[in-house]
């Protein structure tokens, strides 16, 4: 097996190459919110280049975000054919997740999803068994993000996509009310304390890597890692949703000042807000096996890995001291896992992760 260092940027996104120019499209999409004026609505300008888009309409908040699951569905085919379990049912959960994450960030209640499934011809439909799964895993996903499934486009994309593969993305609308629930950056100060959530796994982000690995692997997918279970089914682990878990939150008066979202750029999305400050981790979750077993076989450090994966932290919620208690009660109430992890203080705009000796620059994350 080579041993070759193995990088995110060698095999799925290049951010320094798709950060400047999101930033362009951002710049050209916020000169086109005076147009929301013309109806009687005014966008929240706050929220550009955060998860969510949010708007005014009346006494309440409006939200709206659309996301893609990228290539994790080609390793659900590879198991397929491996262990004849479709997985596509965890294919649909991990897509309204990807979405429903997203837009819990600006304090949004979901409220309707649309899919958007692209296949090659329709054959692609013909695996009842397939099917059964996508639908019911969509339909199950909504459910637990308390949203209505409002329809979608399934699109027959031949010569765009492959023959046998498919690409599956989503959109959703969420209301914040009361308004004061809507939360972005200007809210984020010093001293707020940094709560990370316990992720599932991989979730949907540094796919491209881990399938990079497979394919260098003699037993591919099916290669066993130290817990004993297969490398290719412990990527397929479903990605926990937050929804009702922030709603309950907001309810209870915790005092949200911010979210991220960690997903691509790995945990130096703690530090996507604007403000100058430096974000100090002084604790972390251990990482799953499946992290170690990446680190290992793409021979990456630990920066590499850092600010590729979530490495078993998908989402940090950012609240005052004295909330941090009741918060964590609320968060275990909802099953999930939390540690108190650090705290915002005065500086330049970096994260530190001391556990790790590592420090991510403001240059690293290039998104606004």
């Amino acid at each position: 097996m080579s041993k070759k260092t193995i990088t995110y940027p060698q095999v799925g996104d290049n951010y320094e190459t798709k950060d400047p120019i999101k930033k362009l499209f951002q710049k050209a999409a916020s000169s086109t919110g005076k147009n929301l004026k013309k109806h009687g609505f005014e966008e929240v300008s706050d929220s550009r280049g955060e998860s969510a888009y949010a708007w005014s309409i009346g006494n309440i908040y409006m939200a709206s975000v659309i996301e893609g699951l990228g290539t994790k569905n080609l390793i659900a085919d590879a198991m397929y054919k491996i262990t004849g379990k479709t997985y596509y049912d965890i294919i649909a959960h991990d897509t309204v997740a990807t979405i429903i994450n997203d837009l819990s960030t600006v304090g949004a209640k979901p409220l309707v999803v649309h899919a958007y499934w692209a296949i090659e011809d329709n054959s692609w439909l013909y695996d009842q068994k397939r099917m059964k799964d996508l639908i019911l895993g969509w339909k199950g996903a909504c459910d637990l993000a308390g949203a209505s499934w409002g329809g979608g486009e399934t699109a027959t994309m031949k010569q765009i996509v492959v023959k046998g593969a498919s690409e599956f993305a989503g959109s959703a609308v969420g209301v914040i009310s009361p308004k004061k629930n809507l939360i972005t950056d200007k809210k984020l100060t010093v001293g707020d304390r940094i709560l990370l959530l316990r992720s599932n796994g991989v979730n949907a982000n540094g796919i491209s890597l881990t399938r990079a690995i497979a394919r260098q692997l003699p037993k591919g997918y099916e290669t066993k890692m130290n817990n004993r279970k297969m490398y290719g089914e412990t990527l397929l682990t479903k990605t926990n949703i937050y929804a009702k878990l922030i709603q309950d939150l907001l309810k209870e008066k915790i005092d949200i000042h911010y979210i991220s979202n960690i997903t691509g750029h790995g945990l130096r999305k703690i530090m996507r807000a604007r403000q100058n400050y430096t974000y100090v981790i002084e604790k972390i979750f251990d990482p799953q096996e499946v992290f170690l077993f990446i680190q290992k076989n793409a021979h990456l450090s630990n920066y590499e890995m850092y600010q590729t994966f979530n490495m078993g932290m998908d989402y940090a919620i950012f609240i005052p001291q004295k909330h941090v208690l009741k918060a964590q009660k609320i968060i275990k109430k909802h099953k999930f896992q939390s540690i108190d992890a650090g705290y915002v203080e005065k500086g330049k705009r970096q994260i530190i992760i001391k556990p790790k000796d590592i420090i991510y620059k403001s240059e690293t994350l290039d998104l606004r």
